[in-house]
């Protein structure tokens, strides 16, 4: 929950601050914070596959081009946690990652004052932390490296103001790629991040 946690506080700040600034909603650029929970599976190539809870967080910098259009990027930060099984043993797995996506997004006005941001896109990930827990030990790194991937989200929000929206976002996204076990010995196939789904609060900022 660190990461949620963070990104409130985060909104909160942003929050404060566009009530001073009153920012020009005309503006090209404008800022989501997106923090959200949901369950991805983890895809092996040869052992059994298990799903793992998610708490993510992403920093999201849209430039819009055009009334409808824009290009985005930033950071996104996912924990996922959950119990899996090869054909030893049971364990507990912790995974934290970094995301650095690319999008493209389409704007849209459904009614006065409540709009919809579709996006789609790719992205790049990497494995900072990745803890094996057996029933007698912990193993880390066992998995480490890079993947790309693609994602979609679908965000609903309510303009509480020129320069302020709020509303829920839906993101979902799976790797291209698969990552190889540097210790055979205990995971003995290649895996990926298949369908990770996560639904959350979504705060947009426009930017002078």
């Amino acid at each position: 929950m660190k990461t949620l946690n963070c990104l409130f506080a985060l909104c909160l700040m942003l929050g404060s601050t566009s009530i001073i600034a009153q920012s020009d909603s005309n503006s090209p650029f404008s800022l989501m914070a997106f923090g959200s929970i949901g369950y991805g599976i983890i895809d092996n190539d040869g052992a059994a596959n298990y799903n793992l809870n998610s708490n993510s967080g992403e920093l999201i910098l849209n430039y819009r081009f055009g009334q409808k259009f824009g290009l985005a990027t930033g950071i996104g930060l996912t924990e996922l946690s959950g119990q899996g099984f090869n054909a030893e043993e049971v364990f507990y797995h912790e995974r934290s990652l970094i995301k650095v996506p690319l999008l493209f997004t389409h704007d849209y006005a459904i009614v006065d004052k409540f709009r919809a941001l579709f996006s789609i896109g790719v992205y790049g990930q990497t494995i900072t932390r990745d803890n094996f827990t057996f029933q007698n030990r912990t193993e880390k790194d066992i998995y480490q490296g890079w993947t790309v991937g693609a994602q979609f989200g679908i965000g609903l929000f309510f303009e509480t103001n020129e320069s302020m929206s709020l509303g829920f976002q839906y993101t979902g996204l799976a790797d291209f790629n698969t990552l190889e076990s540097n210790k055979e010995n205990l995971m003995n196939s290649k895996q990926r991040l298949d369908g990770l789904n996560s639904l959350g609060f979504v705060f947009l900022l426009h930017l002078n």
